[in-house]
């Protein structure tokens, strides 16, 4: 607090506010889920008679069969449990990101890789997968190559042997990704010679 000297004999109190801004997350988990904001101040009571004492309301019994209303924030849906997906603004959401640069252990539209752009994807929409490629290999259920559909992941092996490459399917033979080889987040297809041969298998998160 600062003291400030007005006139002699009076003295008033400023009190000094720091305002903060939030910090950029490096490698974090995404946090797209909205949070609540600070609570307004309760309004003061009515003034009631000081001869008497106030009259308090007599609790509302509960409705038979009724259940209560929850009292704190949905948490973000694990991907272990099925979820409904909207898969069409899901690949919406991951289009609007082509373009974004390539970036080593980013997940933010500062820049991707690709992991991070899954990760960052599905957490648009309330679903929070692992940040690692082996640890999204472990999620959701398997697909059947030929009944993959748009939303699920795609894996392939490129750097390393097993799942070491994720995509999102589109439908049609195409996917999206965050690919190191020309740095940007693109649209390829699964039929090409370069993906064809090192597509491992896909995974359904929830529906």
């Amino acid at each position: 607090m600062t003291l400030v000297r007005l006139r002699p004999g009076i003295l008033f109190v400023v009190a000094v506010a720091a305002l903060t801004g939030a910090c950029a997350s490096t490698g974090a988990t995404p946090r797209p889920f909205p949070t609540p904001g600070p609570r307004s101040p309760a309004a003061a009571p009515p003034p009631h008679d000081q001869t008497r004492p106030p009259l308090t309301a007599a609790p509302t019994p509960p409705t038979a069969g009724a259940s209560p209303s929850p009292t704190t924030p949905t948490a973000p849906t694990s991907p272990a449990t099925p979820v409904a997906l909207d898969t069409y603004a899901l690949t919406g959401t991951a289009l609007t990101l082509r373009g974004t640069p390539y970036r080593n252990g980013g997940g933010d539209p500062r820049g991707f890789d690709c992991s991070g752009f899954t990760q960052y994807v599905f957490a648009q929409h309330g679903i929070a997968l692992p940040r690692e490629v082996k640890d999204q290999w472990d999620m959701g259920r398997p697909v059947n190559v030929e009944e993959i559909e748009p939303g699920d992941l795609m894996f392939f092996t490129t750097v390393a042997p097993g799942a070491s490459h994720v995509a999102i399917a589109l439908g049609g033979d195409e996917f999206v990704h965050a690919p190191s080889s020309t740095g940007v987040v693109r649209v390829e297809r699964a039929s090409s010679s370069y993906w064809a041969q090192r597509f491992i298998a896909a995974r359904r998160i929830g529906n």
